[in-house]
C-alpha cells in the first residue's frame, strides 16, 4: 500500500471513530475516558490551576497523542471539521456567562 493510501486509510478510520456517537463503536470506552479527563480537570481546579490553562494543556496533549497515532495530515483533516462541530453545539453542555 502506498504511503498516501495508508494515510488516507488512517483519515477514514479516524473520522469514523471520532464522529461515532457514544452509543456506537467505542462508546463505553469513550465515556470512561471522558470520565477520567473530567476527574483530572476537577482535581486540577482544586489544586488551583485555572480552568482555561488546564483545557489548553489537555487539548495540546490530545493533539499530540492523535498525531502520534494517526499522523499530522490525518489530524489536520480531522481538525478542519472542528469549527462546524463547535458551532453546532457538540461540545456545549451548559451556558457559561
Amino acid at each position: 500500500m502506498s504511503r498516501r493510501r495508508a494515510g488516507l486509510s488512517k483519515v477514514i478510520r479516524m473520522t469514523q471513530l471520532t464522529f461515532a456517537s457514544f452509543d456506537e463503536t467505542g462508546g463505553e470506552q469513550h465515556r470512561a475516558a471522558l470520565a477520567y479527563v473530567t476527574e483530572a480537570f476537577a482535581e486540577a481546579i482544586l489544586a488551583g490551576i485555572e480552568s482555561d490553562s488546564f483545557a489548553q494543556a489537555a487539548l495540546s496533549a490530545a493533539l499530540r497523542e492523535l498525531v502520534a497515532t494517526y499522523g499530522e495530515e490525518s489530524v489536520a483533516t480531522f481538525a478542519e471539521a472542528l469549527p462546524a462541530r463547535i458551532r453546532a453545539g457538540e461540545f456545549t453542555f451548559a451556558a457559561r456567562h
